[in-house]
């Protein structure tokens, strides 16, 4: 009686069952040239790299076509990609200062234009000029008293004084003086071509260095600070908060014997429009007088060549998968 042999089963192996989409030890052998039996870091990183997506081309540094590596946070990604997008709006240290100082020494120079034109200061100089007669001291002291009072009505408005707060007082009290001095030597006798030169010129050079010492965002000037105060509060145009701000000024410098003239009508109307015309350069004022400085961009999410380029390392993946079974 013949008895015939049961089939033999062959026993399964271990770590046959895999998760779906993940190459074994012995794909990624003969990926990265590893030994199938060394599960070292290499064969961990080469498993990363295939299951991680690529980054995005372009998301460094521009025009070096690298891409980020697997291991890299978004936010380097972000800011690389941000930087040549976003406006210049980060000034470094240097910048900022000698931006500052820059525009207040333009400011006291443009005030020292229109005092020697004579016809007629701007409207706080009419105010100064008219406490100067009244009281006997210099024009350096009385711009700096000024300045303190009108810091006194920072405290309604909730405004929170800055170096550049500290700066404009004690720059422009000081420069004041040999600005008038330069002024008398370079011009000594202008005649009338020459005053309406240094009055317009005036102007608008005292609305560009307005706008360039309050851009560096260190603090307005005592002055200025309540022009922004009253912005934020009332969110009127520049145009309307300041030159309110100059009429009235000019009436009490008026009344105190303040020099008056058609400079002083055209510095009270015309310095808004040139204050708010060069806010507009954002290299000059990047954030505005009041805005907030702006967020970096966000990083882009993947392109449709990305996408496909990672169905591509998925199916690739799975055809590994499928061709180590059918050897077993």
């Amino acid at each position: 009686m013949s008895t015939t042999p049961a089939p033999s089963r062959r026993p399964a192996r271990r770590g046959s069952r895999r998760l779906p989409g993940r190459p074994s030890r012995r794909a990624v052998a003969r990926r990265t040239g590893a030994a199938p039996s060394d599960p070292g870091p290499a064969s961990a990183a080469a498993v990363s790299a295939a299951e991680a997506p690529r980054a995005p081309q372009g998301s460094g540094t521009q025009g070096s076509g690298a891409q980020a590596a697997p291991g890299a946070s978004p936010a380097s990604g972000a800011s690389g990609a941000s930087g040549a997008s976003a406006p210049a709006a980060s000034m470094g240290p240097v910048r900022r200062g000698v931006q500052l100082v820059l525009g207040l020494l333009g400011f006291a120079w443009s005030m020292a234009m229109l005092l020697h034109a004579g016809e007629g200061g701007m409207p706080w100089d009419v105010l100064h000029q008219g406490l100067v007669r009244s009281t006997g001291l210099g024009f350096g002291a009385v711009v700096a008293v000024t300045s303190v009072l009108v810091l006194l009505a920072w405290i309604p408005l909730r405004q929170r004084p800055g170096i550049g707060t500290v700066a404009n007082v004690v720059v422009i009290s000081l420069a004041i003086g040999p600005s008038l001095t330069a002024m008398a030597w370079l011009v000594p006798d202008p005649g009338l071509a020459a005053r309406v030169a240094l009055a317009v010129g005036g102007i608008v050079l005292n609305g560009v260095a307005t706008a360039a010492y309050i851009g560096v965002r260190l603090g307005p000037g005592p002055r200025d600070g309540l022009m922004t105060g009253l912005l934020q509060r009332t969110g009127w145009s520049v145009r309307l908060v300041r030159t309110g701000i100059e009429v009235a000024v000019v009436l009490v410098g008026v009344l105190l014997g303040g020099t008056f003239g058609w400079a002083t009508i055209a510095y009270a109307l015309g310095v808004g429009p040139v204050v708010q015309a060069t806010v507009r350069w954002r290299w000059l004022v990047p954030t505005g007088l009041t805005g907030a400085a702006p967020v970096p961009a966000a990083r882009p999410g993947p392109t449709d060549a990305d996408t496909a380029r990672r169905a591509r390392e998925i199916s690739r993946a799975l055809d590994l998968v499928s061709r180590e079974h059918g050897d077993r």
